[in-house]
């Protein structure tokens, strides 16, 4: 039983990110391990979302944790927290695989034209995301960015607003909507 409950994460305000980052720079690997069972699904949670796969975003996550290991003593808490700044090394290295994968695929003639513009697109879209986010009152937001960035499941949502899970699930599903709206 003991065993199974040192696998478990804790609550966020509980765990100490920094304390297990220091300790990582000092070689200890069981602080690496806590670090892996506290934010381990999160990570591939974000991972996944980014690559849709989910063989690479375990790659992706693995190699993470490598580089949090190597870059731990490197680390700033003047420049964000400790979980901000493991979430920001994930989201990299899942950015550079799509951008390093996105060059080996070959195009076509036909698709010279479509992949010129294609920056120009995804600014653009980037941007009437972000617009239509802020249009979303906080609470829902946060709802959508949990879900969809920080990899939260509805029930992890729902603890950590302090909402019950149905009005989660309902903001979740009428953000999602007017999101759809919005972009058009």
């Amino acid at each position: 039983m003991l065993a199974r409950l040192q696998d478990m994460p804790l609550p966020e305000n509980l765990f100490d990110y920094e304390a297990r980052l220091a300790a990582c720079s000092r070689g200890e690997r069981e602080a690496l391990r806590e670090l892996y069972v506290q934010e381990g699904p999160r990570l591939l949670g974000v991972a996944r979302r980014l690559v849709r796969d989910t063989a690479l975003a375990e790659d992706i996550v693995h190699d993470a944790f490598i580089k949090i290991w190597a870059g731990a003593s490197g680390f700033d808490p003047s420049r964000g927290s400790a979980r901000g700044w493991m979430f920001s090394v994930t989201r990299h290295l899942a950015l550079n695989v799509l951008r390093d994968h996105g060059r080996e695929t070959p195009l076509d003639d036909s698709n010279e034209s479509l992949a010129s513009d294609d920056g120009f697109d995804t600014l653009a879209q980037s941007t009437r995301i972000h617009r239509c986010l802020h249009q979303l009152e906080p609470q829902r937001r946060r709802c959508i960015l949990h879900a969809y960035v920080d990899g939260y499941s509805h029930a992890q949502i729902a603890q950590r607003l302090d909402t019950p899970l149905g009005t989660v699930k309902a903001w979740i599903k009428r953000s999602l909507n007017a999101l759809r709206e919005c972009m058009g």
